[in-house]
């Protein structure tokens, strides 16, 4: 007689002894893959931490990017505002790292000449000179003064400054060259060009990245990854010069893209080397997913100078 549905059912129910070897199976599964547990590198976990790190990071750099969105349309002083704001945050990372290598700048006279540099710049160009001479001024009696002071310390002090203020102060240069739409447009090209020529490097180094750049300095950098910053850089002067911006050629426009490419490259690998010689992975935690804020702004800082002297050079500024 055959078997009814019933009985097929109850034959087919899990036996106490197959459920304890199923349970001893995960059990050794679990036991074999302990370690990578432990360790975070089951793919489950990479997955999620790679997620987590990837939301984080995107959703700091929307609001970065927003900000000097806002402050850039806004006008010259707002813009002026927000860099010397950054330019403070970014001098104190650097003074806060050099302190890490043992040396003593005075942090009061730098970040000072820091917030200074922008503020000259809105009023004249010329005024970063006397504020360059008025810092190395400050910089000598405090040296003569302070027995315990080296002479590293006061050099340290001064370019500090320098790095961080008189560098960015080029942003604030290039928006007060005009008060409305077309200063905003130059000053985001300006900008824009290095956040997409990281973004460039990012995307054609991790995929056809072969020739290490600088292994001993940044071990992720490749010559292809450059290439694609490069071209990527190039790609949004080419379109500050398409919407007819100050009336710039298209051959500066191309040369600023790949000046201010090569530029933001040397400004990336000169903070990288600072921060391998003081044993530190950040400057700073200020940005999530992003480090400090002189982390995400190490490129600028050189390819905004160089753009400016394109631009002032070029008849443009």
């Amino acid at each position: 007689m055959a078997n009814s549905p019933n009985t097929d059912a109850r034959s087919r129910k899990p036996t106490p002894k197959t459920i304890d070897a199923a349970s001893d199976s995960i059990e050794r599964h679990r036991e074999a893959h302990e370690g990578e547990r432990v360790a975070g590198a089951l793919k489950s976990q990479r997955a999620r931490s790679w997620t987590e790190k990837l939301l984080t990071r995107t959703t700091s750099g929307l609001v970065y990017a927003l900000v000097i969105l806002v402050c850039l349309f806004w006008g010259r002083i707002p813009t002026t505002l927000l860099v010397s704001a950054m330019a403070w945050l970014c001098g104190s990372e650097f003074f806060r790292m050099v302190r890490l290598a043992g040396r003593m700048p005075n942090e009061f006279i730098g970040l000072f000449a820091i917030i200074l540099y922008p503020l000259g710049a809105l009023a004249r160009p010329e005024a970063e000179t006397g504020i360059t001479l008025l810092l190395m001024l400050a910089v000598g009696v405090w040296y003569v003064l302070t027995p315990r002071a080296s002479v590293a310390d006061a050099a340290i002090t001064v370019f500090g400054a320098a790095y961080t203020g008189l560098l960015f102060s080029s942003v604030v240069t290039i928006r007060a060259c005009d008060p409305g739409l077309e200063g905003a447009l130059l000053t985001l090209g300006t900008m824009g060009s290095v956040w997409v020529n990281d973004a460039f490097a990012y995307l054609v180094g991790s995929r056809f990245g072969c020739h290490k750049l600088a292994p001993r300095i940044s071990p992720n950098k490749s010559v292809e990854g450059l290439v694609g910053g490069l071209v990527g850089s190039c790609i949004v002067w080419a379109i500050v010069w398409g919407l007819g911006v100050r009336s710039i050629p298209l051959p500066l426009a191309l040369l600023a893209g790949v000046a201010s490419g090569l530029a933001g490259v040397i400004g990336d690998l000169f903070e990288s080397r600072l921060k391998r010689s003081v044993g530190v992975k950040d400057s700073g935690n200020l940005i999530p997913g992003h480090g400090g804020l002189l982390d995400r702004s190490d490129s600028m800082l050189f390819a905004c100078m160089t753009t400016y002297f394109i631009l002032h050079f070029g008849g443009i500024l």
